[in-house]
């Protein structure tokens, strides 16, 4: 009996200590196992922090900026004799098969968004390699530009289709270069058409320029100038571009007060029936 309690003993005391082994052969491997799972969760937040910005993403931001109804209303309050209450009204129309993104625009006075003076098309998309800058912004006649009036209003299934969108872009208006704002400026994306401008002979032109300039809150500052063959400005604001901000619907009906209205109105006429167009 002593010898089998003695054996009992012993067998106790190994069963102890290969169970207090274990235990601590499993400590470890949980750690180790802990470690990988940290390591690996921290190089995969480091890649998604670090990750560069593609091409595409720059070109799908600005499309995004774009689109939206905008107005220069707090512009026009400011400085109602050199700017008017416009609204931009921009939505996506059609995807070209490389990925640009077409867009349908257009601008009408804030009174009467019905009757735009000014509709295009704009495709957007990656800068060419080979150029310095993000993102390509190039304008469009629209070959029946009285079938698209007011088409982002319009729900889907009263639009032209994708592809009847393709077909109806008509000839090369502007292309605006866009590269990324500096850090510390407020915008994010600012560019201008190419030295000389683009043929045009709207008012006495000869050609025009642009500048673009979108900030954050989907923000756009847009200056069209038209010049004559002397170097001469003979349309456009002098002055500084249009600020066009974005504005609930609720601020709509109170878009504008009545001052110098009998005056605006007779301008518009005459810029509505002028803009009709070829610019």
């Amino acid at each position: 009996m002593g010898i089998e309690a003695a054996s009992n003993s012993e067998t106790a005391s190994s069963s102890a200590a290969a169970a207090a082994g274990g235990g601590g052969g499993w400590s470890r491997a949980r750690g180790v196992v802990a470690k990988t799972l940290l390591l690996i969760g921290g190089a995969l937040l480091l890649k998604r922090l670090t990750k560069s910005t593609t091409r595409w993403d720059h070109a799908r931001l600005v499309s995004r900026s774009l689109s939206g109804e905008k107005f220069s209303k707090d512009q026009a309050s400011r400085d109602p004799d050199h700017y008017f209450n416009f609204r931009l009204l921009t939505c996506p129309a059609a995807e070209m098969v490389d990925g640009s993104k077409v867009l349908y625009f257009e601008q009408a006075f804030w009174r009467t968004p019905q009757k735009p003076f000014r509709q295009r098309f704009y495709m957007v998309k990656p800068c060419p390699k080979e150029l310095k800058c993000d993102v390509e912004l190039s304008t469009y006649a629209i070959r029946d530009a009285e079938e698209y009036k007011n088409f982002c209003d319009r729900s889907k299934d009263q639009r032209p289709l994708p592809e009847e969108v393709i077909g109806d872009i008509a000839e090369h208006l502007t292309t605006i270069h866009l590269k990324r704002c500096d850090r510390g400026k407020r915008c994010l994306y600012e560019g201008s058409t190419p030295t000389g401008g683009f043929p045009n002979s709207w008012n006495g032109a000869s050609y025009s320029t642009s500048e673009l300039s979108v900030l954050r809150n989907n923000e756009i500052h847009v200056w069209d100038r038209g010049y004559d063959d002397d170097g001469n400005q003979v349309w456009g604001p002098k002055d500084g571009p249009y600020e066009f901000k974005s504005a609930p619907a609720s601020s709509t009906n109170d878009m504008f007060t009545p001052l110098s209205f009998p005056i605006q109105q007779s301008v518009e006429k005459r810029i509505e029936g002028s803009f009709v167009l070829r610019e």
